[in-house]
């Protein structure tokens, strides 16, 4: 059940922009980073909830999307997320990023997918803009940025093929193509 989960966790760029995220559910997923553990306890991270139309708005219009996509400039207006996370790390309790990001960033994603949401981490973003429009003072630094929907698009996972090339396509029925090694490729050693 766990492996159906984590293949169903996927990056989604395309969401039903009428389905709205709730309130209620962003602020579960935050529950779940927040019970994750945490490097040395720390628990640097800090988050941003907006599921409102108008800052829907202003956050997407920092955000860049899908740097293999080269002839795709993001989601049509009807397509777009219609909610987001954004991760803070609080520069008090931590300069520098941790694995707790990731961890805190993948609890978000299944519980996401359980809630029949789909995802898309972003890392690509203006930083400086995004911190004026969600009004983020200096002691906090912007980590990652989740954008949240119900998904309107099919993505397959596929074996890496013999040119190595692991990009992300999409085909001409708009599915969405995702390369990953296979397992003989990544386990280098077995001591059996």
């Amino acid at each position: 059940m766990l492996k159906d989960t984590i293949k169903s966790s996927r990056s989604y760029r395309r969401f039903y922009g009428e389905k709205k995220v709730s309130y209620e559910q962003l602020k579960e997923l935050v529950d779940y980073a927040r019970l994750s553990p945490s490097c040395a306890n720390r628990q640097p991270l800090k988050y941003i909830i907006i599921c409102q139309n108008e800052m829907n708005q202003r956050v997407y219009e920092t955000l860049g999307w899908a740097g293999y996509l080269k002839d795709w400039d993001g989601p049509i207006e009807t397509e777009r997320p219609t909610g987001y996370i954004i991760m803070l790390r609080d520069l008090l309790i931590n300069k520098n990023m941790t694995i707790d990001e990731g961890i805190a960033a993948q609890s978000i994603f299944l519980g996401a997918t359980e809630m029949n949401l789909g995802g898309c981490y972003i890392g690509s973003f203006k930083k400086d803009q995004l911190k004026e429009v969600c009004e983020i003072s200096d002691e906090y630094d912007i980590a990652l940025v989740i954008a949240l929907g119900y998904p309107k698009e099919e993505v397959v996972i596929e074996n890496v093929g013999p040119d190595g090339d692991v990009k992300y396509w999409r085909d001409k029925n708009e599915v969405h193509h995702v390369p990953k090694r296979s397992l003989d490729k990544i386990i280098i050693k077995e001591y059996l």
